[in-house]
């Protein structure tokens, strides 16, 4: 009997990227939820559980920030790989400061981005190890 994949949201208002991505973790036998409103990801947080969350940073109406911060204020922290293709200065320690678990700019390269969602999925105490040679929150 096979557990059950992990959910993985995607939360972009891009509609090539949302099905890059999904095309991308099903390939890879993950379980991903494309989202081109961020309101409505929030509005599933309370009744759904997502593994890990890919989170575009740049996008109308509501951004990453404030997605982020509504995210790290759930009792159980989901862990969230921001994506952006605005990188602007400081953007990467304010999604540090938020919990964001890696920032990563577009185009996203695969690697960097698989090995994200693994160490956000990994057990507690595993992703020390696949950190400890990188920084946190940023990743080309």
């Amino acid at each position: 009997m096979s557990a059950e994949p992990p959910v993985i949201a995607i939360v972009d208002d891009e509609p090539r990227m949302r099905s890059a991505l999904c095309r991308l973790l099903r390939v890879r036998g993950y379980a991903a939820v494309p989202f081109e409103d961020p309101a409505l990801f929030l509005q599933t947080l309370e009744t759904r559980k997502y593994g890990c969350v890919v989170l575009d940073l740049h996008m109308p109406e509501i951004n990453g920030f404030d997605v982020l911060e509504c995210v790290s204020r759930q009792a159980e922290m989901v862990p969230v790989i921001v994506i952006t293709g605005h990188d602007q200065p400081g953007s990467a320690e304010r999604v540090q400061r938020l919990g964001a678990l890696v920032y990563l700019t577009k185009p996203v390269d695969e690697e960097p981005l698989l090995r994200a969602i693994e160490a956000a999925l990994a057990p507690p105490g595993q992703t020390q190890d696949s950190q400890a040679s990188e920084h946190p929150a940023r990743e080309s």
